[in-house]
């Protein structure tokens, strides 16, 4: 709705970085204390209350009169909207056999893309030809209720030490937040989320602005492209996250984020071919989506003690989206709005280039893929017991 909200509240491209940005700096201070709190107090309470707030405060933000109210609204949402998604990577994986961690956060990642990224953009473009864009962020208000009463109703607590069986460090014993950083995945993981979100983010908030002012597409036209971010960003967690028990995390997010370049680079070189750029879009954000939601999930969580589990996403997700998903998009802004709105695709090329660089040098942690070295190679190894760092 941002081409909308643009011409309704006088916003120019700058602005609509710093909305962007806001969210993200936002939504990742609050994954941090949330992570942290769920390792201490459980998954349910904070998850419930999340979801109730985020309901209530994205109707609420059709009375944004202005830039400032917008920023605000947008803040308060980052912070009810991130403190949610540590807690429920977590409670997704403890819900899960180990062998099909990487299938189930697939599933539930794919949710994101499926309904706010693919179905959105083809209802909201046209539901914006019968009302205005204030009345649209009012009907999303009455869904997240009926999400938070069904997960009132379903979401339970594990059983004591159940967590254990989910992470490559079978150290039931307590720990420090602070730990996490003890462990190569998860440095390497904030690097890469810093990175990925500089793609995901960026063309989100400017990629409408580019297909419209730049490529001259009509806003039904736009709708359509936009709707392939969701569309293969939920094809892709649904297909690359469970491949990625068979195979391994490393390999999944090595061949997905090569070929999220090469698709993004032909993109750019796309005229304006709605059904062409469509077809692209859907093949990059198929593998870039993948590459997130592994980073966030089975291989953050995996990678260190069972009392971090959703701390370690946390610290993942506040970091990277206070960077990646905050400082960049408002750069991003900056040159759109004085060097041309053109430039934006290679700013997320660069992203998703060093997200394989970034790769290279991640330690395994998929289940499946440890025992079946283990086993190829006849011994019997030990399970890490200590920081890898």
């Amino acid at each position: 709705m941002f081409p909308a909200i643009m011409k309704d509240l006088h916003f120019t491209y700058q602005n609509l970085g710093e909305i962007a940005g806001v969210l993200s700096i936002a939504w990742g201070i609050a994954a941090l204390f949330a992570g942290r709190l769920s390792d201490l107090f459980g998954r349910r309470r904070v998850v419930l209350i999340t979801v109730t707030v985020f309901s209530v405060l994205v109707g609420i933000s059709g009375l944004a009169t202005s830039l400032i109210t917008m920023l605000l609204l947008r803040a308060v949402m980052g912070f009810a909207d991130g403190a949610y998604t540590a807690p429920s990577i977590a409670a997704t994986m403890e819900a899960s056999k180990p062998s099909r961690q990487g299938q189930n956060i697939g599933i539930e990642q794919m949710m994101l893309p499926l309904f706010g990224q693919a179905l959105a953009p083809l209802l909201v473009t046209n539901l914006l030809h019968v009302m205005d864009w204030r009345w649209i962020f009012v009907l999303v208000t009455p869904f997240g209720f009926t999400v938070a009463y069904m997960l009132f109703r379903v979401l339970k607590s594990p059983a004591e030490l159940a967590h254990v069986e989910h992470t490559v460090v079978h150290d039931p014993s307590a720990h420090k937040w602070t730990d996490v950083f003890q462990y190569r995945n998860i440095i390497l993981n904030i690097m890469a989320m810093i990175v990925l979100l500089t793609c995901q983010i960026t063309l989100g908030a400017m990629l409408p602005s580019y297909l419209v002012d730049y490529l001259h597409l009509s806003v039904p036209s736009m709708g359509f492209v936009l709707s392939s971010i969701g569309f293969g960003g939920a094809a892709g967690a649904l297909v690359l996250a469970p491949l990625s028990d068979r195979l391994g995390r490393k390999p999944v997010m090595l061949i997905s984020s090569l070929c999220a370049a090469l698709s993004l680079y032909l993109f750019i070189q796309t005229g304006a071919s709605p059904d062409l750029l469509f077809g692209l879009m859907f093949v990059m954000q198929f593998f870039t989506y993948s590459l997130v939601a592994l980073t966030v999930g089975p291989i953050s969580a995996e990678s260190v003690p069972p009392a971090l589990m959703a701390t370690a996403p946390g610290v993942v997700v506040c970091i990277g989206e206070i960077f990646g998903g905050g400082g960049v998009p408002i750069i991003g802004g900056f040159v759109a709005q004085h060097y041309g709105i053109q430039y934006i695709p290679y700013l997320a090329l660069a992203g998703v280039l060093a997200a394989f660089s970034n790769s290279l040098f991640l330690r395994e942690t998929a289940p499946a893929r440890l025992k079946d070295t283990t086993r190829e190679a006849g011994v019997s190894v030990p399970q890490p017991q200590a920081p890898e760092i």
